[in-house]
């Protein structure tokens, strides 16, 4: 019998979120806009704190509308570092504003869409993991996004962070081959 990828646990939130969503190519551009600023509250903490919050988030940064957040100041820096339901952190909040502003541009200048899956050529790499020991924590693609995310003005988005977006967002198919999803994946490449 084969298993789901073993870093999902049996936590049933984890579970759903392995099952419905990690590894499923995401093309549209605001919803890519999300997974990257929440990989970058994840910086530092488990990502099933984030998946914990995440309906949080969603309130909180008012559905991670780039047209909002870009208009964004000091008291809504204030207003949310007082908001328990979310990760409070000035920087990472501060960061999510700028990165509104960088989108807008990416945006207007050739899609946010386009402009990440290009890092791929524009479909999903397929890693063919045999086992949790193979997985890799960045690539050389997770480290140019990286920097050109950051050459746009985005922060907590290093090659690592980079690297497990592209994975949630179904980018790089790191699915175990042994898992029922990494074929269900490969098959929407």
């Amino acid at each position: 019998m084969t298993e789901r990828c073993g870093w999902c646990g049996t936590d049933p939130l984890y579970v759903a979120y392995h099952d419905d969503e990690w590894g499923v190519p995401e093309r549209d551009s605001r919803r890519l806009f999300e997974m990257v600023l929440l990989e970058g509250f994840q910086a530092g903490l488990s990502w099933i704190t984030i998946l914990r919050k995440r309906k949080n988030f969603r309130v909180a940064f008012q559905g991670f509308d780039p047209e909002i957040l870009a208009q964004w100041g000091e008291a809504e820096v204030t207003r949310l570092l007082a908001d328990p339901g979310i990760v409070r952190h000035r920087g990472k909040i501060e960061g999510a504003i700028a990165a509104a502003r960088a989108y807008q541009r990416i945006e207007a200048r050739e899609g946010f869409s386009a402009f990440l899956w290009g890092f791929v050529g524009g479909k999903p790499m397929q890693t063919g993991l045999a086992s949790l020991a193979e997985a890799r924590a960045h690539s050389p693609e997770s480290q140019a996004m990286s920097k050109a995310l950051k050459a746009e003005g985005f922060k907590f988005c290093g090659p690592t962070i980079t690297y497990a977006f592209m994975q949630a967002a179904g980018m790089v198919n790191d699915h175990l081959v042994t898992c029922p999803w990494h074929a269900k994946t490969a098959a929407l490449a």
